[in-house]
C-alpha cells in the first residue's frame, strides 16, 4: 500500500504578539491510500493546524508535506490550488451556503471547477442519491437536521471525485445516533469509493468506529501512532492511554481502586486480555495452588475482528503460592500491580 500523504519533520510556529508559538513540532506522519486515519488530540493538540497543512491553507515552518505525490511545502500558489482540488474537506459547522439549496452547495465545486451545466446536475444526483437525500435535493439548509446538512457537506467534498477527503471534527456537533450514520457514510465513501479518508477527532469512539490506522498528537507532537487495534489495545503513551481509559472503561479509576481496596485485602493485579488467551488457564489452576480469585473490575471489546480489553484481579491465599501464580500470569499476559 502505497503513502498518499507524508508529513517529514514537518514544523508550524505563529507569532503570537511579539512572540513565537510553536503549535507542531517535528511531526513525522504517514497516510497510506486507501485507509481511514485517524489523527486524535486534546484540544491545543495541534490537530487544526495539522489539517490546514495538509491541505494548503497554512505554510510549514520546516520540513515536507507531500499530499498524492506533490511537495506542497515548495510550490506556488497556483499549483497549490490544483493540489487542494483532489483534497475534499468536511467540517463541524458544515460551512453550507444557507441562499442555496442543497443541490446548488452540492453543484457549487464543480461549477468553480467549470463543469458544463448537464455533468454538473448528473453528478449532484449522483451524490445526493449516495448519500440519501436526493428527495431533498431543493431543500435548503435551515429545513435540515444537523445529520442530514453533515451528509450534505460529504456529498459537497466528493463532488470533484477527489482521492483524499479530511474530515475536521465533523461529528463534534452530532448526538451520537447521528454520529454513527455520518461514520457509517464516511466508512462507505472509504470501501466503495476508494478515498483516503482522514478523521480529525478528539473522541476516542469515532476512531473505535471507523479508523485503521491511528496518529496521536500531544503538545504539537507525535506521542503515539500505530494501527487503531494497536493503539487501543497496547497504547504507550499517557495521552493515548488517558483516551483509551475514557472510551472503554475497562481500567479502574483511582477513585475506583481506593473503593476496592478498602473491600479487598488480597493481592490485586490488573492484566491485559488478547485473543492469544492464557489467563483463564493460569486462574483455573490457582486452586491447585491453594489460591482464590475475584474479578473486580474489566471488560473485554472487539476490534478490527480481535478481542482485547484488562480484567482486574483479586488474588488471596498464602504468599508463595500468590507468587506462583502471578508469576504464571506475567508468562501469558502484560500485568500491572495495584499498591497494597
Amino acid at each position: 500500500m502505497t503513502d498518499i500523504i507524508e508529513l517529514r519533520g514537518v514544523s508550524k510556529s505563529f507569532d503570537v504578539q511579539n512572540r513565537t508559538v510553536d503549535a507542531l513540532t517535528d511531526i513525522n506522519l504517514t497516510v497510506r491510500a486507501g485507509e481511514i486515519h485517524a489523527v486524535i488530540g486534546h484540544s491545543g493538540a495541534g490537530k487544526s493546524t495539522l489539517v490546514r497543512l495538509i491541505n494548503g491553507l497554512e505554510r510549514v515552518t520546516g520540513g515536507t508535506i507531500i499530499v498524492d505525490g506533490v511537495d506542497i511545502s515548495t510550490i506556488g500558489e497556483r499549483a497549490l490550488r490544483s493540489v487542494r482540488r483532489r483534497t475534499g474537506m468536511i467540517f463541524q459547522q458544515f460551512n453550507l451556503f444557507s441562499s442555496r439549496t442543497i443541490a446548488g452547495n452540492v453543484a457549487y465545486p464543480l461549477k468553480v471547477a467549470g463543469w458544463p451545466k448537464d455533468k454538473r446536475n448528473a453528478r449532484v444526483a449522483e451524490l445526493l442519491d449516495f448519500v440519501g437525500l436526493l428527495d431533498r435535493a431543493h431543500a435548503y439548509p435551515d429545513q435540515l437536521s444537523g445529520g442530514q446538512k453533515q451528509r450534505v457537506g460529504i456529498a459537497r467534498a466528493l463532488a470533484t471525485s477527489p482521492p483524499i477527503l479530511l474530515a475536521d471534527e465533523s461529528t463534534s456537533a452530532l448526538d451520537p445516533s447521528t454520529t454513527a450514520e455520518v461514520l457509517r457514510l464516511l466508512t462507505r465513501v472509504n470501501r466503495e469509493l476508494g478515498v483516503t479518508v482522514v478523521v480529525i477527532t478528539h473522541e476516542m469512539d469515532v476512531v473505535r468506529a471507523v479508523a485503521d490506522r491511528v496518529t496521536v498528537l500531544s503538545g504539537g507532537r507525535v506521542v503515539e501512532s500505530g494501527t487503531a487495534f494497536d493503539v487501543f489495545s497496547s497504547p504507550t503513551s499517557d495521552t493515548a492511554r488517558a483516551f483509551v481509559s475514557a472510551a472503554l472503561h475497562n481500567r479502574p479509576t483511582s477513585a475506583d481502586l481506593e473503593r476496592l481496596r478498602i473491600r479487598h485485602h488480597g493481592r490485586i493485579v490488573t492484566a491485559a486480555v488478547d485473543d492469544n488467551g492464557g489467563i483463564g488457564a493460569v486462574l483455573s489452576r490457582a486452586a491447585d495452588h491453594g489460591v482464590g480469585f475475584d474479578i473486580l473490575y474489566g471488560g473485554i471489546s472487539a476490534l478490527q475482528d480481535k478481542s482485547f480489553g484488562s480484567l482486574t484481579i483479586e488474588l488471596t491465599g498464602e504468599s508463595e503460592p500468590v507468587e506462583r501464580v502471578v508469576s504464571e500470569l506475567r508468562e501469558v499476559t502484560t500485568i500491572e500491580e495495584v499498591p497494597a
